[in-house]
């Protein structure tokens, strides 16, 4: 596999995770850019990136470290929230996010964190302790589950009610997730993609935004099918098979930055 085809091939994941760090489709596309055009740049950063992933997300890292990338304004509409989310990214440890995020989100081994982020496997299991501890001191809310496979939901709602929080509802179809909300708003949206009846989970979504602003996490067995940059994507994506940990992670992300929809 040619250097261009794995980049490629990793850059939908690399663009998940630039969002989640980041609560913004626009900033972390952003950070994304900065790093290809350094690696376009630097000839030895470029013949770095020929190792896979972690060389890719430790390019990353290296940009988002410095903090100096020029990002698009964003759309009058969403202001507001990128403000809003810019003020909750400072009270936050940045640390301690990526560390988490890098091993769960992103499903690293601690050593790998550690090579990606400059830090050793002790130290990196330090900060995604301290993450947890800072995801334990979130607000209970209400959640919503769209899924139409019986076991996962169960799953899901084991977990779901296992972090403190409630479930407003469970839904297979985008009728009855319509029909959950019209009866009882949730704090949290959990959707599969491909619901019972062929209909589509970010339909549901649609249809539940119009009634209330939640955060939404979607949960779905083909995250490359919604990391096109053909149009605005969801921040918070989970991938089937998922681990109990990256949707615990994903939780407290979407909880923390109150995203509301996919970004633009």
């Amino acid at each position: 596999m040619s250097l261009g085809q794995q980049v490629a091939a990793n850059l939908p994941f690399l663009r998940r995770y630039a969002r989640a760090l980041t609560g913004s489709q626009t900033t972390g596309d952003a950070f994304v850019r900065a790093t290809l055009e350094a690696a376009l740049a630097d000839e030895e950063l470029k013949a770095s990136l020929d190792g896979g992933r972690i060389p890719l997300y430790s390019a990353f890292n290296k940009v988002w470290s410095s903090a100096n990338v020029e990002v698009e304004p964003v759309d009058p509409a969403s202001s507001e929230h990128e403000a809003g989310v810019q003020t909750r990214l400072g009270s936050i440890t940045p640390l301690n996010r990526q560390a988490l995020l890098l091993t769960t989100l992103e499903d690293f081994s601690a050593a790998d964190a550690g090579k990606i982020m400059g830090l050793d496997t002790a130290e990196i299991e330090t900060l995604v302790s301290e993450a947890i501890s800072e995801i334990d001191r979130e607000q209970a809310t209400s959640v919503l589950i769209i899924e139409d496979e019986p076991l996962i939901s169960m799953q899901l709602e084991d977990l779901v009610s296992s972090l403190g929080h409630d479930i407003c509802g469970t839904a297979a179809t985008r009728t009855q997730a319509k029909e959950v909300v019209e009866n009882n708003t949730p704090g949290l949206v959990l959707a599969d993609i491909q619901l019972a009846d062929g209909s589509s989970g970010l339909d549901a979504v649609d249809d539940i935004l119009a009634i209330a602003k939640v955060p939404v996490i979607f949960i779905t067995a083909y995250p490359e099918r919604l990391l096109t940059g053909d149009r605005p994507e969801p921040t918070y994506l989970v991938t089937k098979p998922f681990q109990e940990q990256t949707v615990r992670a994903a939780i407290s992300q979407a909880l923390f930055f109150g995203s509301t929809r996919p970004l633009d």
